[in-house]
């Protein structure tokens, strides 16, 4: 796998999980009781992107790792059994 691919994968693989992730963890402002005049009711109290941020590379990395692991094995879809019509 070249470097470029990787970093590719790692990229969107970041971004997907980045928004799995988002809304763990989150109170809103009505959860609070503090809703600040003009803004949502739904919207974020405190948003903490930086714990996010590191808590989506931990799981994008840990994914990451496992996906390389599979290309590296060689283990493709025809060496997994699978229901149906033989």
């Amino acid at each position: 796998m070249s470097l470029p691919f990787a970093l590719a994968i790692y990229f969107m693989m970041w971004w997907i999980v980045l928004f799995a992730i988002l809304p763990f963890g989150v109170r809103t402002q009505a959860e609070e009781g503090e809703v600040v005049p003009g803004t949502e009711a739904s919207a974020p109290a405190r948003f903490r992107m930086l714990r996010t941020a590191i808590w989506t590379t931990i799981v994008t990395t840990v994914l990451f790792a496992g996906f390389v692991w599979l290309r590296q094995s060689g283990i493709t879809l025809d060496d997994i059994p699978l229901p149906g019509p033989r």
